[in-house]
């Protein structure tokens, strides 16, 4: 059920654009109505976990380290697992949110059955697969902004053409859609095969991978299957984009089914675990340096509390505790 529930939701948005532009016609509502209030929410919620996390109490040094800690001058230290100051807390996070770096030190474990021990061993196809999303999806939305904009940036065209250097057909095939597909699905099945990590996802780890996948699958089938009108697309993009939304009638089924799976996914991001992308940057765990033995970490919520002392409490309650015979510091 934790498989089939996300499964089902995410086709169930397919019918509901099939049946609600197919059947019924309402392209005002899922071509305008529905991104507007998607995107709404998108930056609403966002801005609002934003805010919820910047307010949070940060009360000890707590960065994660797995490297030696700067000490004596003989002694090697790791200076971007366990760095010691703001510089080096950069190039960490740069490692990180660029490059995966502690998912690619990720090792897989297994009890070996035959041998009877347990073995750790090196593990990259996860890192490999999740670099790879990550990345095919950012160039994708990147490619994407030139719908947006008229005329479009020279930056953008210098994207699309590096991403679509081997033609092997008309239109222009782009590999980071292709890798999209092909690193979701392998995500989606990992979580679903691999009997420990599918024993710990939840429908909320299935459900955005769905949704990507079938974004990336609509949106390749209107590139290269049914082919959409591109400029009657680019008239509707700049139109919403400039707040003068013009619907034209070529647009075509399978490009709304499209929007509104993205509209989904928009508006479903700053509840979902997916907002990781912005607080990776807000992790103390992260984005502290481990200096606690060289610089005091003062706790800057550490308001003045009135306490009540031992001695007070004491001179409240001497005859009772007398009188019961407890043990006391002062007759």
């Amino acid at each position: 059920m934790k498989i089939l529930l996300p499964f089902l939701g995410v086709i169930g948005i397919v019918l509901v654009a099939f049946v609600g532009v197919g059947l019924l016609n309402l392209q005002y509502l899922f071509g305008v109505i529905i991104p507007y209030t998607a995107f709404a929410v998108f930056l609403a919620g966002v801005v609002l976990r934003i805010l919820k996390w910047g307010r949070s109490a940060v009360p000890f040094c707590i960065p994660t380290t797995v490297g030696q800690q700067k000490s004596f001058p003989w002694i090697k230290r790791n200076r971007f697992d366990n760095p010691s100051n703001n510089f080096e807390v950069i190039v960490r996070m740069a490692l990180e949110v660029l490059l995966f770096r502690s998912l690619f030190s990720n090792t897989s474990t297994a009890l070996k059955e035959d041998e009877r021990r347990l073995v750790h061993q090196s593990s990259k196809w996860l890192w490999l697969g999740g670099l790879a999303f990550h990345w095919s999806f950012f160039i994708v939305l990147l490619r994407h902004f030139r719908l947006f904009m008229d005329p479009v940036p020279a930056s953008l065209y210098l994207v699309e053409s590096m991403d679509g250097f081997v033609q092997l057909g008309v239109p222009v095939l782009y590999w980071t859609g292709l890798i999209l597909l092909i690193s979701v699905t392998y995500l989606f099945i990992r979580r679903v095969v691999i009997t420990n990590v599918r024993y710990i996802s939840l429908p909320n780890d299935h459900f955005p991978l769905l949704l990507v996948l079938f974004i990336a699958l609509t949106g390749l089938i209107m590139r290269y299957v049914l082919k959409v009108n591109v400029i009657s697309v680019k008239a509707f993009t700049v139109g919403l984009f400039s707040l003068k939304p013009n619907l034209t009638q070529d647009l075509g089924l399978i490009f709304y089914i499209h929007l509104l799976l993205v509209s989904v996914l928009l508006a479903y991001f700053p509840f979902s675990k997916l907002m990781h992308s912005a607080g990776v940057f807000l992790s103390p765990t992260r984005n502290m340096p481990n200096n606690s033995r060289r610089i005091r970490h003062i706790n800057p919520w550490n308001y003045p509390v009135k306490v009540h002392t031992y001695e007070e409490y004491e001179n409240d309650f001497r005859d009772k505790m007398k009188t019961v015979g407890l043990p006391l510091e002062k007759e």
